[in-house]
């Protein structure tokens, strides 16, 4: 049980109890992860399954910090390895801070602010994080080899080619891949590949990137790690916003390495056709195999990006470029498909502004008064905080109020929800209102989404009108 492990942890290394501990959302991974707080201390505390997986995680985080990279600081591990306490670095994630971008495929001023940082730190875990590095502690290798290429391009080969019909001369076909392991394997630097650099795994803390979930990563090129960021699939980035990404990523490592611009553009381009491969291999696994729908609707971003790649024909794979321009515009892989799963739109907001409006044109749903709970906002220390934050979130917790309210709240919209999936309607929206719109419906409102996160399969928007704040989940 989490409370046996975690708890006895968090005292010691607190010296107070724990009072709350709340388990927070994941994206599929079979790590678990707990909010624990008690007195003025609050920490992150994961459990993992690996005790590879975790001491990569540890060490690399260790060694990294005393490079001052932007990561969470490991505070304290279980005797057997398989649970730890880590820095909370807040609950703003890159990919929720850039959702609005990646929904209308245009990007504004502040969101591409918050991308270019982030680009702009990866040189410094490539170089200053790979230096002086004890690669042995990566799980579950060392290094980025011939057996990674091999067991990604054979992915993409038997969990997407053949998962969709595509025939294909297998010994052609191989011909290729040997020649694109080869070129792929050229580069030998003594850099860190963080293997998963997405929007996923960024954090922004006091407006700055902070890395999360690198436990995965081991020596290898540095072209990798760009294509898998700028290449997202479902990002959506503009070819002008790909290159000035692209640009902010080479002024960046001018401080590590002189780079032929040419050159590297050429082994990018590389990189990028090996990461989409990989990723449609991932998207045929979980899609066809494993009947996950929202792997099969990312199908089409990915393969946009491959027929841009292949305007360029790749002439040193002449099978291999053959496959995938058949591929690219076969027209039942380019469908986009609709998500048809309930949407419920969660606002926080405060009562003399109204109560906002339903936009989806079904009315109905649920609006709760939070101001039965104590208010933080009648103090003027609380005043410049909002219920995402520590001292919010502590103030409403130690009384325990707001606790009981939300449990009667998650049963009435637990109901709801189950119903509304049940009789496949699209939309159900829930309001929280207080009297400013800052702490208690804030508050109320993430909860309420986190809750739903992990209980149902559906959409999620929080929207917390008079903070300015929107995000999908």
């Amino acid at each position: 049980m989490p409370q046996n492990t975690l708890k006895p942890l968090f005292e010691s290394f607190a010296g107070q109890p724990l009072a709350q501990m709340q388990e927070l959302p994941t994206s599929g991974s079979h790590r678990r992860y707990f909010r624990l707080s008690g007195g003025n201390v609050t920490v992150m505390g994961v459990i993992g399954t690996s005790l590879e997986e975790n001491r990569a995680f540890i060490e690399l985080a260790r060694h990294f910090r005393s490079r001052k990279l932007n990561v969470p600081e490991v505070y304290a591990v279980s005797e057997d390895g398989l649970a730890y306490l880590q820095e909370d670095l807040g609950d703003q994630v890159l990919f929720d801070a850039v959702a609005q971008g990646r929904e209308k495929g245009v990007y504004s001023a502040d969101e591409i602010d918050l991308l270019r940082r982030t680009v702009a730190q990866l040189p410094r875990i490539q170089f200053l994080g790979g230096a002086g590095l004890d690669w042995s502690v990566c799980f579950p290798q060392e290094a980025f080899d011939a057996r990674m290429v091999d067991f990604d391009l054979n992915y993409f080969k038997y969990c997407f080619l053949k998962a969709t019909g595509i025939e294909f001369n297998e010994i052609q076909l191989q011909e290729d891949f040997e020649k694109f392991k080869a070129d792929l394997l050229l580069d030998d630097d003594n850099t860190f590949l963080y293997r998963d650099f997405q929007a996923r795994n960024v954090m922004i803390k006091d407006g700055e990137p902070w890395f999360i979930d690198f436990q995965g990563g081991r020596r290898g090129p540095i072209y990798y790690d760009v294509a898998s960021f700028i290449w997202q699939a479902r990002s959506r980035y503009p070819e002008a916003l790909r290159e000035d990404l692209i640009k902010t990523y080479l002024e960046a490592l001018q401080q590590f390495k002189q780079v032929d611009e040419a050159a590297f553009r050429s082994r990018l381009r590389l990189f990028v056709l090996f990461r989409t491969l990989q990723v449609l291999g991932a998207y045929g696994f979980r899609g066809y195999f494993e009947k996950k729908p929202h792997f099969i609707a990312s199908v089409p971003y990915a393969l946009q990006n491959l027929r841009s790649l292949l305007r360029t024909p790749f002439t040193r794979y002449p099978y291999l470029n053959a496959v995938l321009q058949e591929m690219a515009v076969k027209p039942e892989l380019n469908v986009v498909q609709e998500d048809h799963r309930l949407q419920v739109k969660i606002y926080s907001f405060a009562y003399k502004k109204g109560i906002p409006a339903d936009t989806t044109g079904n009315g109905g749903g649920y609006v709760f008064d939070c101001r039965s709970v104590n208010n933080p906002g009648k103090y003027e220390y609380y005043r410049q905080f909002n219920g995402m934050d520590a001292e919010v979130i502590k103030f409403l917790e130690d009384d325990g109020e707001v606790l009981a309210f939300l449990e009667s709240v998650y049963k009435l919209v637990d109901a709801h929800v189950q119903r509304f999936i049940e009789r496949k309607f699209t939309n159900l929206q829930v309001c929280f209102g207080c009297t400013g719109g800052q702490h208690r419906s804030a508050y109320c409102a993430e909860h309420l989404a986190s809750h739903l996160a992990q209980k149902f399969n559906i959409k999620i928007v929080v929207a917390h009108r008079e903070l300015g704040m929107e995000k999908m989940l």
